[in-house]
């Protein structure tokens, strides 16, 4: 669909062919919401790129508003890191975000919808009350959310012998039996448990173990565990 108005488009490459100019071009403010680093952080980029100019430009005020499935692995979170360091406000809201969209210089929006067959259709609108609402969602959202530098980066994924290790934590064994129970030697379960304390947060082999307990009951982990 196309009207001078709204324009739908199908994929990342169409997207940063027929508007990838709109984000060279922002010289105000440029506002992305988005559920995670998949839903416009290519396409973006590629415009930028294709563009030859930086992100962060004299004047120009850009906030990047995400939940915290952007957070979920070490990875995503380091990516993050270098976004803000970069000079872009980052913030991590607890809560959805209503509609996924960037927004440039309060006269165009583009709202992003989900994955069909792998493929993301995107929706420039340029109606200004529906632009003018999108950003009153956004600016409420992103009051309400706390800045990337007071989040806690994940810890990385548990292998199965931290799991194992868990359990036995849990259970209250000793190194000799714990280690014994995983086939491993002493001196690397202690190893394995020194590791998984630091992770746990926990000053003393008891405080783990009542950690660990509390977290195989709740059904999660400890990457879970914030």
């Amino acid at each position: 669909m196309s009207t001078d108005r709204i324009i739908t488009l199908h994929g990342e490459h169409e997207l940063v062919q027929r508007a990838g100019h709109l984000f060279v071009a922002s010289r105000e403010e440029f506002l992305v919401a988005a559920a995670d680093l998949m839903t416009f952080s290519a396409g973006v980029n590629a415009a930028f790129r294709e563009g030859k100019r930086p992100h962060v430009v004299p004047g120009l005020t850009m906030r990047k508003l995400y939940t915290r499935r952007a957070l979920a692995d070490p990875e995503s979170h380091r990516r993050l890191r270098r976004i803000a360091d970069s000079g872009i406000e980052v913030r991590i809201s607890d809560g959805p975000i209503a509609r996924e969209a960037i927004i440039i210089d309060r006269r165009t929006a583009i709202l992003a919808g989900p994955p069909v067959r792998g493929v993301r259709g995107y929706t420039v609108v340029h109606t200004p009350e529906v632009v003018d609402g999108l950003r009153s969602l956004f600016r409420a959202t992103w009051e309400t959310a706390t800045d990337l530098a007071d989040c806690t980066a994940p810890p990385p994924p548990l292998t199965d012998q931290a799991r194992g290790i868990l359990r036995t934590l849990a259970a209250g064994h000793t190194d000799e039996t714990g280690a014994r129970l995983l086939g491993v030697s002493l001196r690397t379960y202690r190893r394995r448990v020194a590791d998984l304390m630091t992770t746990l947060g926990a000053t003393s082999r008891f405080q783990a173990g009542l950690l660990a307990q509390g977290l195989l009951e709740d059904g999660i982990t400890p990457a879970d565990h914030r």
